[in-house]
């Protein structure tokens, strides 16, 4: 069984109530069953249990954080038992949403009372979706009439829509899907992200090279929600036309390990990722030996008018880096922020793929 477990998560009025339904569509033709844990705040808001109503703010999360995590324990329990192939959780909204309602005090109480750390819980997940805000770009399409339980003004809506970005900065994959296009186009984004991160074949993901300047870091680091994240990569040797990579992603002290297959079909590049074990990772990395090409980088990823943007600094440069995006669609518009120095675009060019800039590495 092959078990996965997302979050659909957004600004108010970003358009989650017909994601659901485009997600059930879209993965149940092809072959997956697809599960889904409700909205825990809107359960409670609608049954009457509200910060407003409990004695404190504080008490309120802690009710609602323990019925998120029970709910999900129960679906994957439930998924479990399933005779299924595939099977695709959906979260509308994860246990991480729930800190954009809290201040750092009683974030770290909640976290006590249910025994986990932030790491934990955002490691919960396999990947994270956000759908970004009517309220950001889409203001007339703003509404309070599908959900009971909104109460958000306009710009309310806004802020909340940043500070939930911020909250999941920390996962390996956090996807932002914007208001750039009306919002069947969007939801379509949405099933090319989800079909990219569960290896499907398509459609494929377009990929925007560009080399800048090496930026201020200073400046980088003050935006909010932007993500440190030290990346140590090899490339080893296989008998196919594939490109196989093992990562160890490192932030705040906590290390991921992932392999990823990659293949490229019509100039378009298909991926496929699983996690592995720490001790998996070793053995892949001592079993290549001297034929493993090694790579270290720092990457930097923020938020940018709707896009991310992957920002990779290399041990071996000192005044240039490189800059990436991913786009749906092949004449999707780029848009980069006026502190980034652009150089030129590499979009395709061998020396500036990361196996390339490996070998180069080993050269020093």
């Amino acid at each position: 069984m092959k078990l996965t477990k997302i979050v659909i998560t957004g600004g108010p009025s970003a358009g989650k109530t017909t994601a659901m339904s485009w997600v059930q569509n879209a993965f149940s033709k092809l072959g997956y069953t697809v599960l889904f844990v409700p909205e825990t705040a809107t359960e409670f808001i609608t049954g009457g249990v509200a910060p407003w109503t409990c004695g404190t703010n504080l008490d309120y999360q802690k009710v609602q954080m323990t019925l998120q995590l029970e709910k999900e324990r129960l679906f994957e329990q439930a998924a479990r038992t399933m005779r299924a192939d595939k099977i695709l959780i959906v979260c509308d909204r994860g246990a991480i949403d729930n800190r954009s309602y809290m201040n750092d005090e009683e974030f770290a109480a909640v976290l006590r009372d249910c025994g986990k750390t932030e790491e934990e819980l955002l490691l919960g997940y396999d990947a994270v979706f956000h759908l970004v805000s009517a309220a950001k770009g889409a203001e007339e399409f703003y509404t309070y009439a599908n959900n009971a339980a909104r109460y958000e003004t306009v710009s309310q809506a806004v802020e909340l829509d940043d500070r939930l970005i911020a909250a999941w900065k920390g996962h390996p994959h956090h996807y932002v899907i914007d208001n750039s296009v009306e919002l069947r186009e969007k939801l379509k984004n949405l099933i090319a992200a989800i079909r990219h991160f569960l290896g499907e074949p398509d459609p494929f993901e377009i990929e925007r090279k560009f080399l800048i300047e090496t930026p201020d870091l200073a400046w980088l680091e003050s935006l909010p929600g932007c993500r440190r994240v030290e990346i140590e990569q090899c490339y080893l040797p296989t008998v196919s036309d594939e490109r196989l990579r093992i990562r160890k992603w490192v932030e705040n002290g906590q290390a991921i390990y992932y392999k990823t297959r990659r293949r490229w079909v019509n100039g378009h590049r298909i991926e496929v990722e699983e996690r592995l074990t720490q001790r998996a990772y070793l053995e892949m990395l001592q079993e290549a030996g001297s034929e493993a090409q090694p790579l270290r980088k720092t990457r930097y990823s923020i938020n940018y008018d709707g896009q991310l943007l992957k920002l990779d600094l290399y041990p071996f440069w000192q005044d240039q880096a490189v800059v990436k995006i991913e786009l749906s669609e092949d004449d999707g518009e780029v848009r980069l922020p006026p502190e980034l120095k652009l150089i030129r675009e590499v979009t395709g060019e061998r020396e500036y793929k990361d196996y390339a800039l490996a070998a180069l590495m080993q050269a020093e």
